[in-house]
């Protein structure tokens, strides 16, 4: 317990600077601002600001980057509220009975139940990252290249649970991403690989404009192909806070989604959005009221909205600890820390303890900051749900192109963005989640470190990576994980051959 304390003091110390203050309270203040405006999402955000992190102390950057992330599950829920249109795919739930409260005259009782469910969520969920980071961090010191390879490993099959539709195109996506990543010039030989004569692919190409091109561009082009109009439904918003009825109703809900998402926010492929169907779920089996959810029962906004900001914060456990993002967003973050040249994994705790813990504590501070932006300024969330789109994406794309140009200065790079955001948009036509390949992207150069150090050591004996325990652990999950994946596949498609 004192060296937690000890730990947390030293974050007070980074977080509390005007300087990460400052940048805490922009992130979350964007955050808010994606979370409210349909159709931007916070991995589009941080992709797009990633070449602004450049400039900053790495704390500060992080500081920043995290804010938006768990600020847009806050700002999504107001969009969902007041015109059933979730601004944050983690916010879909909320609509349910969310928008039914809105149109029962009731969404400042909706908002904020969201945004103190979302506050406290928060906060515990902190703790939670406080007290379970130590121990994993400690338990992966002890990791040596096998180790480390087999761990890697399973975090890209686990990174496949992020994808929707079939196992062969999200197989095919992390093939991709690990070739990707293998482009370049090659450190050990010096030999170029996969870069077709082209000068401007023999340093590989940079993080960012892969980030930026699958998610944020082709985000943009998906979004212009949806006419749907943003009329708002609540024109005036009265009564902000639940009465006394409803503060009791809250209660248990909340904490039962706080559970739900601190839980399923430390697994891969968990995050925000599997925390807030499965609280919502839980929630409707348990409570006295089941019939009433769907048609405006408070509970129903309660409880996703605390699972979801819990499930967003503990999230940042497996990157923080092991270097293993567990969502596209943790994927952005680790390529942030890679960025200001830092490695991601246990070491950071011990090398960038003030970082760390920083970024931890102003979790804590963030909320806050959250809980005094969103109740006081709905007013002025409500007026920018009428900003049309088509104002908005062609400074999104300028901004976008700027900051690919400013990375290295070069023209070919506004191209590959070009590129990569055609790319994104040809992944999202063909149905295959652009998540696993940024995962494979970011993970398989070191990966293929890892490999060659544990070669090395074995004297190019692979039996290695079975014959250390934990290695061997490690890989039998995850072929129990591909083995849980193919089975219904199998299954189905035996049983369609039998009818047949």
């Amino acid at each position: 317990m004192g060296d937690i304390l000890a730990n947390l003091a030293t974050g007070w110390a980074t977080a509390l600077t005007l300087v990460n203050l400052s940048y805490c309270f922009l992130g979350v203040l964007i955050g808010t601002l994606v979370g409210v405006l349909p159709g931007l999402g916070p991995v589009a955000t941080i992709a797009m600001l990633l070449p602004a992190t450049l400039t900053l102390p790495a704390d500060s950057a992080l500081i920043m980057l995290a804010g938006i992330y768990y600020g847009a599950q806050y700002g999504g829920s107001t969009t969902a509220i007041l015109i059933n249109l979730p601004g944050e795919s983690s916010s879909v739930v909320t609509t349910l009975d969310g928008h039914a409260m809105a149109r029962q005259g009731r969404a400042g009782a909706a908002l904020a139940t969201a945004a103190i469910g979302s506050f406290f969520a928060g906060t515990v969920a902190t703790f939670v990252i406080a007290f379970l980071a130590p121990p994993l961090a400690n338990l992966a010191i002890n990791f040596q290249a096998p180790e480390y390879f087999s761990l890697m490993v399973l975090g890209l099959i686990a990174s496949i649970v992020l994808a929707q539709g079939s196992l062969l195109n999200a197989l095919g996506m992390v093939v991709l991403g690990l070739l990707l990543g293998l482009i370049g010039t090659d450190v050990t030989s010096g030999t170029q690989r996969f870069t077709f004569g082209l000068s401007a692919l023999s340093d590989g190409i940079n993080f960012v404009i892969v980030a930026m091109g699958v998610f944020g561009i082709a985000e943009i082009v998906r979004n212009l192909e949806d006419d749907e109009t943003r009329a708002l439904l609540v024109q005036e918003i009265r009564a902000l806070m639940p009465n006394r009825e409803e503060r009791r109703r809250i209660v248990a809900p909340i904490l039962r989604g706080t559970t739900v998402g601190s839980l399923l926010g430390i697994l891969p492929g968990g995050g925000a959005l599997l925390a807030s169907f499965a609280a919502y779920a839980v929630e409707k089996r348990l409570s006295p009221r089941g019939q009433e959810f769907g048609k405006g029962a408070i509970e129903g906004v309660a409880a996703p909205e605390a699972a979801n900001n819990a499930g967003a914060q503990t999230s940042f456990i497996p990157m923080l600890t092991l270097g293993i993002p567990s969502n596209p967003v943790m994927a952005l973050m680790i390529g942030a820390m890679i960025i200001q040249g830092i490695r991601p994994g246990p070491n950071v705790m011990l090398e960038q303890a003030p970082l760390f813990w920083g970024v931890i504590v102003s979790m804590w501070i963030g909320n806050l900051f959250l809980l005094l932006l969103n109740l006081p300024m709905i007013g002025l969330w409500v007026r920018l749900l009428r900003v049309p789109y088509d104002l908005l994406f062609p400074s999104i794309l300028l901004f976008a192109a700027v900051g690919v140009l400013s990375l290295s200065n070069s023209v070919a790079d506004v191209y590959l963005l070009a590129l990569f955001g055609v790319l994104g948009y040809a992944f999202a036509k063909l149905g295959c989640e652009p998540a696993p390949l940024l995962l494979g992207y970011i993970l398989g150069p070191m990966m293929e470190e890892y490999l060659r150090r544990a070669l090395t050591l074995s004297r190019g004996d692979p039996s290695i990576f079975l014959l250390r325990p934990i290695s061997a652990a490690m890989l039998f999950a995850a072929a129990l994980a591909v083995g849980l994946l193919v089975l219904p596949a199998v299954r189905s498609t035996r049983r369609q051959a039998f009818t047949e």
